[in-house]
């Protein structure tokens, strides 16, 4: 048996109850893991609102964590009791203390990153990684606009585009976080909802455009962000 936290109707932070709940054993091509760090994420939320539909009732939410192995099941290869793992999943059931994994979805950590920081940073850093290295390779030179430059995205693209050798413009949608934008790397941030920020990207790269444009924003920015 293990602590986890149970969603079994939809509604606010008050429908996640602990309970216990039971474990197993791994079998073939499984780990089991003793979890350390849970990330949360905004897809969480949505999940126990009901707003995503994408959990069945009761459920045990949550996507990525980071753990240590405590037991492989049969034909599991590459992996030994006590590695340390991080793993994303759409099959739901991080917020455990201890759970049944496929060993596919399992990445080995290495000592230098510690649990929460992983726990934190792996979906997101995907995401990111998958946007500047596939989606639209980033290179020295391009500029680049970021919406939602302060969230947890936005953050780690502007970093990672800012150190790739782009110059990066980011909009957001308060003072604070414009000034998150710019520690992590925008050399100009703009205050989407107050200015007209297709006319400022403009005159920041003298009428030519951006290369690329990230947005996580979407109905707001979305005309916008083809203009720009």
């Amino acid at each position: 048996m293990a602590e986890a936290i149970v969603l079994r109707v939809h509604g606010g932070p008050e429908t996640l109850t602990p309970e216990r709940v039971e474990v197993g054993e791994p079998g073939p091509g499984e780990l089991r893991i003793r979890q350390t760090a849970i990330g949360v994420n905004y897809h969480d939320v949505y999940v126990r609102t009901g707003h995503y539909q994408t959990l069945a009732l009761p459920g045990i939410p949550g996507i990525e964590a980071v753990g240590v192995v405590t037991a492989t099941g049969p034909e599991t290869e590459g992996f030994a009791v006590g590695d340390r793992i991080g793993y994303i999943t759409g099959r739901y059931g991080a917020y455990a203390a201890a759970r049944v994994l496929p060993a596919r979805l399992a990445i080995p950590l290495p000592e230098a990153i510690d649990d929460r920081l992983a726990a934190t940073v792996l979906l997101k850093g995907l995401t990111a990684a998958m946007l500047v290295r596939r989606v639209h390779r980033i290179e020295r030179g391009m500029t680049v606009l970021v919406h939602a430059a302060a969230g947890g995205v936005g953050r780690l693209l502007c970093q990672w585009a800012a150190a790739l050798g782009a110059m990066v413009i980011g909009t957001a949608g308060t003072e604070s976080k414009r000034d998150q934008a710019l520690a992590a790397g925008c050399a100009h941030a703009i205050l989407y909802r107050e200015v007209d920020f297709v006319a400022d990207v403009m005159r920041i790269t003298a009428g030519r455009g951006v290369d690329v444009v990230y947005d996580g924003v979407g109905k707001d920015t979305f005309d916008g962000s083809l203009e720009a």
